[in-house]
């Protein structure tokens, strides 16, 4: 088996699960993930076992394997975390910001305006995950970052569970604006509370939308 192999199909699935491709509950089969991929399922297996090792995803039987189900308890516990280590992330991120951090960071802003105005979900959903995700990486902690990511993982097909063309608002990218121009300032603090609020707004409207689901 290839490990560069495994590690291509392990960073193809991750990305997926960042950016809020998958669902949950949705069950991925290593059979139809290795015919989609062209590969055998050695390395499928191996890849969606490792996920598995994080808390991305669980095993289930007949060689399968599942995102995990949201609840509006465990969202909140892991939104609880994420509030204070990213907060954390933004403001160490923020004096090592370099021109092409900015200039990747601006691309993101102008990428989920136009999804916005274009009403393109999943676009909306990549930019905004390589926005923060980016970002966070420019913290200069590791474990930090692993930590973070580790989260993102759980809570990203959340996302894409829940919305839809009509749930995007222009509010949704006023808070990465403000986070942007702090950042361009060298404001630490002023990024940091920009995200906190970006992240507070988000965690409203997904609860609120989840409850709307539930209540249906």
């Amino acid at each position: 088996m290839s490990d560069n192999l495994q590690q291509q199909l392990y960073q193809r699935i991750r990305e997926s699960l960042l950016a809020g491709r998958f669902q949950p509950g949705e069950r991925l089969k290593i059979r139809d993930l290795a015919a989609q991929w062209g590969t055998s399922p050695m390395p499928v297996r191996a890849a969606l076992q490792r996920l598995v090792a994080e808390g991305a995803l669980e095993g289930e039987q007949q060689r399968s394997v599942r995102v995990p189900a949201m609840t509006r308890e465990r969202y909140e516990h892991l939104f609880q975390v994420r509030l204070a280590l990213e907060g954390l992330a933004v403001e160490l991120a923020t004096p090592r910001m370099t021109a092409d951090d900015l200039a990747l960071l601006r691309d993101c802003v102008q990428r989920m305006d136009a999804a916005i105005e274009q009403r393109r979900v999943q676009d909306y959903l990549d930019a905004n995950s390589q926005f923060h995700l980016h970002l966070y990486a420019a913290c200069g902690n590791p474990v930090l970052l692993r930590t973070i990511e580790s989260l993102w993982l759980q809570i990203g097909p959340f996302f894409n569970r829940l919305f839809t063309e009509a749930d995007l608002s222009l509010r949704l990218n006023d808070f990465h604006e403000e986070a942007f121009a702090a950042l361009e300032a060298g404001d630490a603090k002023g990024a940091r509370q920009a995200l906190e609020q970006d992240l507070l707004y988000f965690a409203r409207f997904l609860l609120n939308l989840l409850e709307l689901e539930q209540a249906r």
